[in-house]
């Protein structure tokens, strides 16, 4: 895929599972964020037991609010999750039904990205041999990235967006995730009410592979953190009286205070021709992602690709005859998107 050939990193690998990874199941997120709990470990050899404690427990925390955690009918599993959050079965009992059940597909999924295997593995199945799985090499790597500190954000943020997309009992092209632009965050409406689903920085910054939309820095989604992204408007909001859903999911981008607000940032000025070609490119990942951000994107840009091209250059073209100026920053890391 483009998404990690374009910058063949560990982060990109890891990222394009989750963010491109078949979603049958939220199984794949659970064992994410299981293996960012167990990564201090000093032996790279996890038992299927030490994995079922984590892995069910945020299936189980999940479940609470999102009953929805697989496109099936129904799982033994999931039931057995269910179970226990009702308290008809114990934890250990709970460890058992894991252990037999929990892992029959996630163990050889997890590495499949657009029906392909990535080239590179972060863990190897020894259930067979030693009733577990192997920790490789590249993943104890990953885990000293700077950006490994992100990835539990977007696993989560991803994570909910599916469980929110099966939970909705809609078709798919009636889905539209909207942008709240006080509390920063991703929601959905229906005339009965309003379901917050997530961050938008949390949403965002996966797909941008944690830089700067404009200038390619390394930004942060911590918060508290000084180095916080700031969610931007691409067409700057204030071209909302002119330019038709500037709040739209297609027009927001993850920036770095500098670009933002520094002294020679954006502000009211409509970025260059070369930065829309990377919001299409950007806006692709999202199409290519499924589940609700395909869709949305589906519903505010077009069906196809020369078409989602064609609304960002007559957006583009609404915004250049109100605001003259154009800008770009000047690049401060790899061109990775």
């Amino acid at each position: 895929m483009e998404f990690y050939e374009i910058e063949p990193t560990l982060d990109n690998y890891w990222r394009s599972i989750i963010l491109f990874g078949r979603n049958v199941a939220s199984y794949k997120f659970a064992l994410a964020k299981s293996f960012y709990e167990l990564n201090s470990r000093q032996n790279d050899l996890i038992s299927l037991e030490d994995l079922a404690e984590p892995f069910s427990r945020h299936l189980c925390e999940h479940l609470k609010s999102a009953p929805k955690q697989i496109t099936s009918n129904s799982s033994r599993f999931l039931e057995a999750c269910n179970q226990y959050n009702n308290g008809t079965l114990t934890q250990t009992q709970l460890i058992s039904k894991t252990v037999q059940l929990g892992f029959n597909n996630v163990i050889d999924a997890f590495h499949i990205v657009n029906s392909g295997e990535i080239p590179h593995r972060f863990f190897v199945d020894e259930i067979k041999l030693n009733k577990g799985i192997r920790i490789t090499d590249n993943f104890f790597k990953l885990a000293e990235s700077a950006q490994f500190r992100s990835f539990e954000h977007e696993t989560e943020a991803r994570w909910k967006l599916v469980e929110h997309g099966w939970g909705l009992g809609i078709a798919n092209s009636l889905i539209s995730v909207e942008y709240d632009q006080e509390l920063k965050s991703l929601f959905t409406s229906t005339k009965e009410r309003r379901v917050d689903i997530t961050s938008c920085r949390d949403s965002l910054n996966g797909y941008q592979k944690g830089r700067c939309f404009y200038c390619y820095c390394l930004i942060d989604v911590d918060v508290g953190s000084t180095n916080l992204a700031d969610v931007d408007h691409f067409l700057p909001w204030m071209l909302s009286p002119h330019v038709p859903n500037v709040n739209g999911v297609w027009n927001l981008v993850l920036a770095c205070q500098e670009c933002n607000r520094g002294t020679n940032g954006k502000f009211a000025r409509v970025p260059s021709l070369q930065l829309l070609k990377r919001l299409h490119k950007r806006n692709e990942y999202f199409i290519n992602s499924h589940l609700p951000l395909r869709e949305t994107l589906i519903r505010q840009t077009g069906k196809g690709e020369q078409v989602r091209m064609q609304f960002l250059q007559s957006h583009y073209n609404l915004a250049k005859q109100h605001l003259i100026h154009t800008w770009q920053p000047v690049s401060k890391g790899i061109s990775s998107f």
